[in-house]
């Protein structure tokens, strides 16, 4: 498949042209003009570039790519290492950030409510395309202690949590990867319990003074399966060869 066409066929999917992001979403480096073999992963590190190049792929499609707001724009350093094996190796790049965190089935907010078990999911916040802080519910109320565990067991690695007092637990709210910020509003807006990936200093005492229930089980944790999903799209739809290889990362 020639890359363009997959590239522009992603983009109407992810609706790139009305989400506003930190990054370029779509082709970030150009490689082959054909695609047979695509690597997916959630980053676009070294590792990942190294196992693309192992397995002879045309094109890496990931959730974090590169050219992000405010960074460095020298190309030195790890920088330099990444971009000239991906050319050197005739590599394409293919990123979607905020597109893939937020679509409604492939998205990383949707795949993680639906490996919890949630149902009912919506946006939480102004109900807008762009929202990236969804909610949801159990069919029925749960504990924060049987919800940990099944975070766990679901995602492969403890989580941290934040028992806030005896409230059952109906409704979640949750936003994949660095969203602890939205556990304020999460709170606001009625949600028994939050999840995200990452956890601040001060995020632990809005959990506590706002009374909800507070999980943190990691950022890569939280993000593999929009991205998996993606994978498995194009490789069914356009009959290409993908794989899915995870480069492990606690955070």
């Amino acid at each position: 498949m020639l890359t363009r066409e997959l590239v522009s066929q992603l983009n109407l999917l992810l609706d790139t042209q009305s989400i506003k992001d930190y990054c370029p979403n779509g082709l970030q480096v150009e490689g082959a003009e054909r695609i047979e073999k695509i690597v997916t992963g959630v980053t676009a590190s070294e590792a990942l570039i190294d196992k693309a190049i192992e397995h002879q792929a045309d094109a890496i499609l990931v959730h974090h790519g590169y050219f992000w707001k405010n960074e460095d724009y020298r190309v030195i350093g790890m920088k330099r290492n990444r971009l000239a094996k991906l050319l050197s190796n005739n590599i394409n790049l293919i990123a979607y950030h905020l597109p893939l965190d937020i679509h409604p089935e492939l998205g990383n907010n949707a795949q993680l409510g639906k490996l919890l078990g949630l149902e009912n999911i919506s946006p939480l916040d102004d109900g807008s395309r762009q929202s990236v802080l969804v909610s949801g519910e159990f069919p029925q109320e749960t504990s924060i202690e049987v919800l940990a565990r099944t975070v766990e067991a679901k995602l492969g690695r403890k989580p941290l949590v934040e028992r806030v007092g005896d409230k059952p637990i109906r409704s979640v709210g949750w936003c994949t990867g660095g969203g602890q910020n939205y556990v304020q509003m999460a709170a606001e807006q009625g949600m028994d319990a939050y999840i995200t990936g990452e956890v601040s200093e001060q995020t632990i005492h809005t959990a506590r003074e706002m009374g909800i229930h507070f999980i943190a089980a990691g950022h890569h944790a939280t993000e593999r399966y929009g991205i998996k999903a993606l994978g498995e799209y194009v490789s069914s739809t356009y009959d290409l060869n993908v794989e899915f290889i995870d480069i492990d990362n606690p955070a």
